[in-house]
């Protein structure tokens, strides 16, 4: 995150996309603990192999505020209507 952050590149690649570094700073700076702890948590549920850690968080810290209210709406659906996955 910091990498990104104090970049000077015009261009940041998140996700196999290039993305202005500013879009990417702007998301990053806009981060707060509840995300920070969420891609930890996914992290730790991952259990597939990761074969660019640092190209992996930058792109899961990028979306995280995209897709962390999805995540634990998809949670609670989960517990309170029950289901397979």
């Amino acid at each position: 995150m910091l990498d990104a952050v104090c970049s000077r590149k015009p261009f940041l690649r998140i996700g196999g996309d290039d993305k202005p570094a500013s879009v990417v700073k702007s998301q990053l700076l806009k981060l707060n603990s509840e995300h920070i702890r969420f891609v930890q948590d996914c992290m730790h549920e991952n259990t597939t192999k990761v074969r660019n850690i640092r190209q992996y968080l930058l792109t899961t810290l990028y979306n995280v505020p995209l897709t962390i209210s999805n995540y634990y709406t998809a949670r609670v659906n989960l517990d309170l209507y029950g289901g397979t996955q």
